[in-house]
């Protein structure tokens, strides 16, 4: 099976317990350290089988296979995917299932982050899992003192709408935010407006 590393933890002798999202599943798997095994990191998508134990409550991840990104090698492009992938680790630790639509979001993603700036990318996928988790704030009114929003908007986090004097942050064009909203595309945001939400974004899914 097929899957994306969201999180890696050393465990001992260099040992690493590995949480994988595979397109139906979210796996937390055991991989003993060995000189023979690949290299394997965050945010990597992986090829690999799943081996149950008798004597661990946790399957051993085996047989692994890297598939490697077009864009790999570029270490500004690899730093920006490993702190967008390791968001999806906290928001789904605690989910009972998880639909195919997580895995489908971040495979996307990865095909288009060399395409264009990888935050803009980033943005519209998040502005997805909003909307698909019936969390998406179109409605422009003050999160913080539910008045009605008529000029340039502030976002907080998971991009909730509020007046600038009351978080007192950069503002957002509110015709480009909308066109996000309804289109998912960042295409008339200024790259500073889109630096704005990316630092929202790291705050948490």
């Amino acid at each position: 099976m097929q899957g994306f590393i969201l999180n890696l933890n050393k465990v001992k002798d260099e040992d690493l317990i590995v949480t994988i999202l595979s397109e139906d599943n979210l796996d937390t798997l055991y991989r003993f350290y060995g000189a023979r095994h690949g290299v394997i990191n965050l945010g990597f998508k992986i090829d690999y089988e799943k081996e149950s134990s008798a004597k661990s409550t946790i399957s051993r991840l085996k047989d692994v296979i890297h598939i490697g990104y077009s864009w790999i090698n570029d270490y500004k492009l690899l730093r920006l995917w490993q702190d967008y992938v390791a968001l999806f680790h906290k928001h789904l630790k605690d989910a009972h299932e998880v639909d195919l639509f997580y895995f489908t979001l971040i495979e996307n993603a990865s095909k288009n982050w060399a395409k264009q700036n990888p935050k803009r990318v980033a943005i519209e996928s998040y502005v997805k899992l909003l909307e698909y988790e019936g969390r998406l704030h179109t409605e422009m009114e003050c999160f913080l003192c539910h008045e009605s929003i008529d000029g340039d908007i502030s976002l907080i986090r998971a991009y909730l709408p509020t007046h600038k004097h009351c978080t007192h942050t950069l503002s957002i064009n509110k015709q480009a935010l909308q066109e996000l909203f309804d289109t998912k595309s960042s295409l008339f945001l200024s790259d500073k407006e889109v630096d704005r939400l990316w630092h929202i974004l790291l705050e948490g899914l």
